[in-house]
């Protein structure tokens, strides 16, 4: 994910922009309310950050593209409550509506944008440097600004209006409660849950708020899609705006930052993942670290609404406020304590080891996780390319690739000195037994997941080991660190434990998109290490034998 500088910091862009973009909008966007109302705007580092990053021109961009000529097409931007979002969100809308936000060449240098020759009498104007992009208005702005409800749509609504009323815009556009009119035909439509009505119309641009609320149930899935589809026919692009989102509900933002499309910006700062939001002091820090660059934030008052929500609904406020994607049910393993542990190192050929085997077929992923003698945990690596040990069928036609795992299977019991596997059969039944054909039934165990009594203490001993901080507290397991193989941590994080009659509980997805698989992988491994400690075989065997 292309997370960009520090949300405070300065930095520097390398690449061709529209820089006229956020200059037009400081000139003709005025802040919206506060006791600044009025007053010029100036864009914080972060909203200048991905303001140039969304007007991106490709370096061989020519005259007549749209769309294409922009190096992303759309984008999405992360950030918690309060930041700022809303209100520069309004500006991308303005801009997108009378701004010179259309590639129009290459400047030789000394060209001037004059608001004069687009119908804004404002006066101001802009000279172009040699090289620079240039950029023109869109001749019939037709766009749509979305949110689940007219409560959420007013966040950008509402201080899109008060720039409007109280800037230069006021002359070409009339600003009502459900859209505004731009010069003669030009439109920003408001758009809800409960009115869709006006899905479908052609458009330039879409302004997508909150998108970690969109998903099927709502329809906004549709709606969002539909949009892009609209905007994409008439060369124009989208933007995506939200909190963190929750991943049980399996929101259009969460396809969007999961999505493998190199030509969607995507920002979202986030705090370590080692700090701890339950924790006040470590829960200040991650507030100061995704809230840097907005000057207007107090960080006392967001502590304050915090601590409220945390009492209620933990997850919301780390979403809200942590900008962390975080799910709202009762989680298997704190995904912050998961990730307190990685401590990445080499292992070495021929390091003695143990494996966990967690296999599907068309659906989940199949993955292998490894672990050494000392609690290490780690995600091999096999072929020529050192691909890691996890398998997406998406990614392969629908279907996992079973010779492929059963190559990298072979190549690792070669390279390393494997005392145990411990290996899920069911979908794996043939390629199990063949393991145990030819590494040995000792080394190769048929470990049966649905078995309730024995997957809990597995989950358990896991669980346990990463809480501890020390092994003095436990087993020499216990001393466990991993490599932050980061689609580990995300299946650790999906991971919901599923409570029982008996007390025992099973392990289960956030939601059907979720995946856990490789978390289960992990389970596997460590449960095998703590067996194999248990029986005395994690120390190599000693030869005594002295040949004369």
């Amino acid at each position: 994910m292309a997370k960009g500088p520090d949300p405070g910091a300065e930095f520097v862009v390398d690449f061709p922009t529209l820089w006229i973009v956020p200059d037009w909008i400081e000139e003709h966007c005025p802040v919206p309310d506060g006791f600044r109302v009025g007053e010029r705007m100036e864009l914080y580092p972060w909203q200048l950050w991905c303001t140039v990053n969304h007007y991106r021109v490709k370096p061989g961009a020519l005259v007549g593209q749209l769309a294409p000529a922009f190096h992303y097409r759309r984008s999405q931007v992360v950030a918690p409550q309060k930041t700022g979002k809303g209100p520069w969100s309004a500006t991308i809308v303005l801009a997108e509506a009378a701004g010179p936000v259309v590639f129009d060449g290459w400047a030789k240098g000394g060209e001037r944008y004059r608001c004069s020759d687009h119908g804004c009498g404002c006066g101001w104007w802009y000279q172009y440097e040699p090289g620079e992009p240039m950029g023109v208005p869109w001749p019939t702005p037709l766009i749509q600004l979305t949110a689940t409800s007219e409560d959420q749509v007013a966040n950008v609504y509402r201080p899109l209006r008060s720039m409007v009323k109280r800037g230069p815009l006021a002359e070409i556009m009339q600003s009502g409660e459900e859209f505004t009119r731009v010069g003669d035909d030009g439109r920003i439509d408001v758009v809800t849950s409960s009115a869709l009505s006006r899905l479908g119309n052609p458009i330039i641009f879409a302004m997508q708020d909150e998108t970690g609320l969109y998903n099927a149930t709502n329809k906004l899935r549709k709606v969002a899609e539909t949009q892009r589809r609209g905007a994409a026919g008439m060369g124009g692009r989208s933007m995506e705006t939200t909190n963190g989102w929750d991943p049980s509900e399996n929101s259009v933002a969460q396809t969007t930052s999961e999505a493998k499309a190199r030509d969607i910006f995507r920002y979202h700062p986030q705090a370590p993942k080692s700090l701890s939001y339950k924790d006040k002091r470590q829960r200040r820090k991650i507030h100061a670290a995704v809230y840097a660059g907005s000057s207007h934030v107090d960080l006392d008052a967001i502590e304050a609404e915090a601590a409220e929500i945390m009492e209620k609904d933990p997850a919301q406020a780390e979403r809200f406020f942590g900008n962390r994607c975080v799910a709202g049910s009762a989680g298997w393993l704190d995904g912050t304590k998961w990730a307190a542990k990685a401590k990445p190192r080499r292992v070495r050929p021929m390091t003695r080891i143990v494996l966990g085997f967690d296999g599907s077929d068309m659906d989940d992923w199949t993955a292998i996780r490894a672990e050494t003698m000392d609690g290490y945990q780690f995600t091999p690596l096999y072929g020529g390319n050192d691909e890691p040990t996890i398998w997406n069928p998406a990614d392969y036609g629908g279907q996992v690739p079973r010779a492929e795992v059963r190559a990298a299977m072979d190549q690792l019991m070669n390279r390393y000195d494997v005392v145990r596997l411990y290996a899920d059969p069911p979908y794996w039944d043939t390629e199990v037994d063949e393991w145990v054909d030819q590494y040995g039934e000792e080394r190769v165990i048929r470990w049966y997941t649905r078995r309730m009594v024995q997957m809990y203490a597995a989950a358990e001993r896991l669980k346990t080991d990463v809480v501890k901080r020390n092994t003095a507290e436990g087993s020499r397991a216990a001393a466990f660190t991993h490599d932050g193989c980061e689609l580990t941590q995300a299946h650790v994080q999906n991971t919901r434990q599923a409570e029982r009659p008996s007390g025992l509980y099973v392990l289960r997805k956030a939601s059907p998109a979720q995946k856990i698989d490789i978390a289960v992988a992990s389970v596997l491994a460590h449960e095998a290490l703590g067996d194999v400690i248990a029986a005395g075989l994690a120390d190599p065997e000693v030869s005594y034998y002295y040949g004369g």
